[in-house]
């Protein structure tokens, strides 16, 4: 059994010029992409195996990352199925000369590890044994929770 914190991952990527849209703003492609990398980690620490994207739940852009600041990408298991991983991803921008963050984008991606052969493979159990990690554990699936059930006005 893998505990959740050792899924845990946090990653920075600088916004550069050639990350950005018209308005000097991260391109929503390049941090959903950089959600699936980070995500896949998580999984792939998790389940020991190689991890491909299966869904991306509703992706919610709740506000942009400017030119010159950074994306800090943070990814945790917070479930397991047979061969599936449930992933935890938010993104928030972060000044990088003071370092303070806010929220830009969530969501909940599901993976499935395969093997060599590129078919579905069993992944471990996933536990925990510390408050940190039940409460990761209790916000995603409380988001989750809301995500999908989630009209826009």
């Amino acid at each position: 059994m893998i505990d959740v914190e050792e899924t845990y991952i946090e990653n920075r990527v600088l916004v550069h010029p050639n990350d950005t849209n018209n308005y000097d703003m991260a391109h929503g492609g390049n941090v959903m992409k950089w959600m699936d990398e980070v995500g896949a980690m998580s999984a792939m620490r998790f389940a020991g195996e190689t991890c491909v994207t299966a869904r991306m739940e509703s992706v919610n852009f709740h506000r942009p990352i400017p030119r010159g600041d950074a994306a800090l990408i943070e990814s945790y298991v917070y479930a397991a199925g047979r061969t599936s991983v449930k992933v935890r991803l938010r993104v928030f921008r972060e000044d990088p000369l003071t370092g303070d963050t806010e929220l830009t984008t969530e969501s909940y991606f599901v993976y499935v590890a395969v093997d060599e052969d590129g078919e579905p493979t069993e992944v471990p159990e996933l536990e925990t044994n510390t408050e940190y990690g039940r409460e990761l554990i209790e916000t995603a699936l409380e988001g989750e929770t809301e995500s999908n059930g989630h009209e826009e006005d």
